[in-house]
């Protein structure tokens, strides 16, 4: 009895590419890798690297085209009153504040991790490269770009000697073929890719040198007027507004001293700025650890800055202060000369502010409170009259210096513990009744107004202030180097081209040689052509017989 037929044995299934499938357990892991592995390569290509750079780029146009909290808060709030259903939108999204918002740190960091995936690898591989030798001549040299043969009368090792001196600064390897024939290859131009290299290195290092910059590095702003006064950078209760990076708590500031003795502006004649300068002594941190009670003078101007212990001072901004005279019934005086804001975007400095006084010898609280005064309003360095009757300035230089002055007593509300602008009053004692207008009136230099108790408020003068940016940045230097490198490795890969060149020499038969030459050029290069045509001349000038 015959027994059934039976199946053909199965052959285990396969996938494509060989190898077994994944088996149940482990496809949901190797599907997951695969996933991250794909995710890595397309993250770390030079495309998606240049994509992300264009994004950082186009990322950090709104920074340059809207208002910055962290460099003038002032100019957010203006745009806020000008633009109230736009604002809020983009400050939802950190437009306001860009260079700190989520989404521009992760296309920077992104675009950090793409680098450093793509050209680290890329080193390693052209470091692999610069030590192996040049690739093997081909079988038919007839067939690439530029070749040429010929015959010479000379012995095949003369020839070769000959190509090894013309060849001279060329990578090169010799071989020995079996039929006799010697083979010489050569390559030039290997600095085109240390350039490119050098170059994506080099933007690495800016990138990490300011991310380190916005770690540890600084910036604030001060009013200093010049009459002398002087700001040193000790603490930042001394400056106006303070940024400090990530690691910087404030404390340990690089110590110098300024003293800002006169402000220097040129104008044209319609009012539009010519220069700016500021005479100032500085103090470095050496002179003050040693007690140099000395200044040393130094002439601060737009794009001249001071530098001095690893900082930088700019000269920002100017504006005016001006100088209020109160004398009460009783015979005493003060004197008050706080800064003023600018707010006329033209250029004019038409300035607005408060000079706020309290009365002396007053003891008691009550009344001490409720005789507060404020000389508030606007000023005008050039003062003229509008078609409206208004205070307007028609130049920024002090030429005929005027003030509309609304003078205001009661309670300032200095005293119940809340900050508040120096430029201005709190608006919410004006609306609770506590502060109140007394006298409204228009001064020169030198005129005076009465108030109904008997207090004089004399106009005495104006003294111009200085804005000035204080930067310290322990990065600046390596960015700075970063920049130069990169500069210079772009300048190789642009000018160098990588080239290469064969030769092979067969003996004849009759004591002389077959020489075959091929070249090619790695990149597109105009000239090449004409650099192997002299190789080639050079090489087969001796000629005796040539191939049609």
């Amino acid at each position: 009895m015959s027994s059934p037929p039976t199946a053909p044995p199965q052959l285990p299934a396969t996938v494509e590419g060989g190898g077994e499938p994944p088996s149940g357990r482990s496809g949901p892991l190797r599907s997951a890798w695969a996933f991250l592995r794909n995710t890595w390569r397309g993250l770390t290509s030079m495309r998606t690297a240049l994509v992300l750079l264009f994004l950082l780029a186009l990322a950090a146009m709104p920074g340059a085209l809207i208002p910055q909290r962290s460099l003038n808060e002032r100019l957010v709030d203006e745009y806020f009153a000008a633009n109230p259903r736009l604002a809020p939108l983009i400050d939802a999204v950190g437009g306001f504040e860009v260079f700190a918002s989520p989404w521009f740190a992760a296309i920077y960091l992104l675009l950090m991790i793409s680098l450093v995936g793509c050209v680290l690898p890329r080193s390693a591989e052209y470091w692999r490269g610069m030590r192996a030798a040049p690739v093997a001549t081909p079988r038919n040299l007839s067939r690439l770009p530029h070749s040429a043969s010929g015959t010479l009368a000379e012995p095949p090792d003369q020839v070769v000697g000959r190509s090894r001196r013309l060849l001279r600064g060329w990578r090169k390897a010799e071989t020995l073929g079996d039929d006799g024939g010697r083979t010489v290859s050569a390559e030039r131009g290997y600095l085109r890719e240390t350039g490119n290299l050098v170059f994506h290195l080099s933007l690495i290092g800016i990138l990490i040198g300011m991310a380190g910059g916005k770690l540890f590095g600084y910036d604030g702003d001060v009013i200093v007027r010049a009459d002398g006064s002087q700001f040193c950078n000790s603490s930042i209760l001394g400056y106006d507004s303070f940024r400090a990076g990530l690691q910087v708590d404030g404390t340990g500031l690089n110590e110098f001293c300024v003293k800002v003795d006169r402000f220097d502006g040129s104008w044209l004649p319609n009012g539009q700025p010519s220069s700016f300068a500021a005479q100032i002594g500085y103090q470095t941190g050496e002179d003050l650890e040693n007690g140099v009670t000395s200044w040393r003078p130094y002439e601060l101007a737009t794009n001249h800055p001071l530098r001095t212990d690893s900082d930088r001072v700019y000269l920002t901004g100017y504006g005016y202060a001006p100088e209020f005279t109160v004398t009460w019934p009783d015979g005493q005086s003060r004197t008050g000369d706080i800064q003023w804001r600018p707010v006329d975007q033209s250029g004019s400095q038409l300035s607005e502010g408060a000079t706020k006084f309290e009365r002396p010898g007053v003891t008691d609280p009550e009344q001490r409170r409720t005789s507060q005064l404020a000389v508030t309003g606007t000023f005008a360095p050039t003062g003229a009259v509008d078609a409206e009757g208004n205070l307007a300035s028609v130049h920024p230089d002090l030429r005929a210096p005027t003030a509309d002055v609304n003078i205001m007593r009661g309670d300032l509300g200095i005293d119940d513990g809340r900050g508040q602008s120096i430029f201005s009053v709190d608006q919410r004692q004006i609306d609770n009744g506590e502060l109140r207008t007394v006298a409204e009136s228009r001064l020169g230099i030198g005129d005076t107004v009465r108030l109904d108790d008997g207090t004089v408020v004399r106009f005495d003068g104006v003294t111009p202030w200085v804005n000035l940016l204080v930067g310290h940045d322990p990065t600046q230097v390596w960015v700075l180097v970063s920049a130069m490198v990169m500069l210079a490795g772009l300048t190789l890969s642009l000018t160098i081209k990588r080239r290469r060149f064969w030769v092979r020499v067969r003996p004849d038969g009759a004591g002389g040689s077959r020489v075959e030459l091929g070249g090619l050029a790695r990149t597109d290069q105009a000239g090449y052509g004409e650099e192997f045509d002299r190789l080639a001349d050079e090489l087969l000038e001796d000629t005796t017989k040539k191939d049609g």
